[in-house]
């Protein structure tokens, strides 16, 4: 019988158990789990009946050919992680090597800032700290409690979580540009003709239109929206070939926009700023302040004076 939660015996709880739980979390089978530990099927089996012992929780279920995680495992997967980075913090005490880091770490950030930075951040720790797992998930609208409890260790936003506990640091400030596919049209050069066009914006959850969408509407601006998409990797698709317009970060030429025609807003728009945030705990820790000086590189490399 299973113990129940408040029962847990932590003292059975080791690094490598937790790595086993957030692994086959990652994962999502225990055959592709045991390829990235290095270990049998068998192995991760028995390591997941000790946590389901130690947990009182079943922790995976089978969801088609996969298995997935229980409303438990996940919450304990993001408190695996953050106490993973910790003993690694604890372990790296007496001098800090990159080469030598193994860990997951895990960035929340939206599809703006994760294709912009990350896979030049991605490409540096390879060159520099192969053992790193770079995890990127969704940053949506960061809350505190990403942060608090472990589900990331950093957030790159331009609407930072405030706190106490939460340090946040500017990386750059963009500026917004409309885009157009030249084949189709030209820029507009005058409110009218920018007004008078159809657009296409980003929403990224029902009744929350992007900051410069809802400053625009507030300074009387009226645009016309004839599709929305969840994230700026949409905006492509349904702009090529078309006369519509997007009003979107201008550093997007780089990545999501690179190939359209971008001219400036013909209005007063706002800036963009964007924040690199995490909590303080993990302030003077030097792997994580390694990694968030490798954030800064990519910036001072990409946009330089940004």
């Amino acid at each position: 019988m299973m113990k129940p939660m408040n029962e847990i015996d932590h003292l059975s709880l080791d690094g490598h158990l937790l790595n086993l739980l957030v692994t086959v979390a990652d994962a999502g089978s225990v055959t592709a789990a045991a390829l990235r530990l290095g270990v049998t099927q068998s192995a991760v089996s028995h390591g997941l009946d000790k946590l389901r012992r130690i947990t009182g929780d079943p922790l995976f279920v089978k969801s088609g050919r996969g298995i997935v995680a229980t409303a438990c495992a996940e919450g304990l997967a993001g408190r695996a992680r953050e106490l993973l980075f910790q003993l690694q913090g604890f372990a790296h005490a007496g001098g800090f090597d990159p080469a030598q880091w193994r860990t997951t770490f895990t960035v929340a950030a939206n599809d703006f800032q994760r294709d912009a930075l990350l896979p030049p951040l991605a490409r540096r720790l390879r060159a520099q700290a192969p053992g790193v797992l770079l995890r990127v998930v969704p940053s949506d609208v960061p809350s505190l409690d990403m942060l608090r409890h472990g589900h990331c260790q950093l957030v790159i936003s331009p609407r930072p979580p405030e706190g106490g506990d939460i340090v946040q640091k500017r990386l750059f400030t963009d500026r917004y540009r409309v885009f157009f596919d030249r084949s189709q049209r030209s820029a507009p050069t005058t409110r009218a003709e920018y007004e008078a066009a159809e657009h296409i914006t980003v929403v990224y959850e029902a009744d929350r239109p992007l900051a410069v969408d809802r400053e625009l509407a507030a300074q009387g601006v009226v645009r016309r929206f004839v599709v929305t998409v969840p994230g700026f990797a949409g905006l492509p698709a349904f702009l090529r070939g078309t006369p519509l317009l997007t009003t979107a970060p201008g550093r997007l030429s780089d990545s999501i926009l690179q190939g359209f025609d971008s001219a400036q807003v013909p209005l007063p728009c706002p800036e963009l700023p964007m924040y690199l945030v995490w909590h303080t705990r993990h302030q003077h820790d030097p792997a994580h302040t390694w990694l968030r000086g490798q954030i800064d590189a990519v910036v001072a490399l990409h946009w330089p004076g940004g």
